[in-house]
């Protein structure tokens, strides 16, 4: 009985689709466990970023530049300290000049677990006043800065993956995207994302781009000069916020600085920033 040729080639079609199938089905595997594997990680990484810059206690005198588009500078002298009182970290930072903000102070309660308490003392008015979520995202005495710049995120109130790697200064970086877990989030930090390049090795953060709540692109942060403070942990030394949709420009930079601080604990409190 003579062979059926026609049977041959389709046998080899057949073959072939299954080979192509379970090549196209092992690529998407691999294609989801790469995925999963950067989603599981991409919080690990800010998490790794913020560890490294958290010190316990360190007090500082520093300069607040705010540059407005033709150039002109207004400057601003404020000291610092911050201290770990068990879980809480507290912040009080105080204007020592020019005149017109003399005695303008901050205090910042940063929490593990829950959202920062703020308040701000204005002497012109001689209030303490508690600074509202809603006003988190606004401007830091008239720069580029937030109100919530002032202070660490909240790491739990975002979403996060990572982007790829990419240079900073011949750095290779982790590209990671972060986004508030809701509107409300966003409206009160003031941005829909930002998007992190932290350095693959030390986990310093160089740059942060952020988003408005229009998805458009709004600031960018140039972070530098890191120092380390104490055994592995770090502090930059100079922050530069540009605002890309108003041209202005504001940085910060640390002049003096001291691991550890004597204060104590009622020096961290709302009566305080009145002294």
């Amino acid at each position: 009985m003579p062979f059926d040729k026609t049977k041959i080639p389709r046998k080899k079609t057949l073959k072939n689709k299954t080979m192509r199938t379970k090549c196209v089905l092992f690529t998407l595997f691999m294609l989801f466990i790469s995925t999963a594997s950067w989603s599981q990680n991409a919080k690990e990484i800010s998490t790794k970023a913020l560890d490294v810059t958290d010190i316990d206690a360190m007090e500082m005198t520093s300069t607040l530049t705010i540059m407005d588009t033709k150039g002109h500078e207004r400057i601003r002298k404020t000291s610092t300290a911050s201290k770990k009182f068990g879980e809480t970290t507290k912040i009080i930072t105080k204007f020592t000049s020019p005149a017109d903000v003399k005695g303008t102070g901050l205090l910042v309660y940063d929490y593990e677990n829950k959202n920062d308490d703020m308040w701000i003392y204005l002497p012109a008015i001689r209030k303490v006043r508690r600074i509202i979520s809603s006003e988190k995202g606004k401007s830091f005495m008239g720069s580029e800065f937030s109100n919530a710049d002032m202070s660490k995120p909240n790491l739990d109130d975002y979403t996060y993956k990572i982007l790829g790697t990419e240079e900073f200064n011949g750095i290779l970086c982790w590209k990671i995207e972060s986004a508030p877990m809701n509107d409300d989030l966003a409206y009160d930090n003031g941005f829909s994302k930002k998007i992190a390049l932290i350095d693959k090795n030390s986990y310093f953060t160089y740059k942060v781009t952020y988003y408005d709540l229009n998805d458009e692109l709004y600031k960018e942060m140039i972070i530098s000069d890191y120092k380390e403070v104490c055994d592995g942990k770090y502090l930059a030394r100079n922050m530069e916020m540009d605002n890309l949709q108003n041209g202005r420009k504001s940085i910060l930079t640390i002049d003096k600085l001291q691991n550890g601080s004597n204060l104590s604990e009622n020096n961290f409190t709302p009566a305080a920033l009145e002294k």
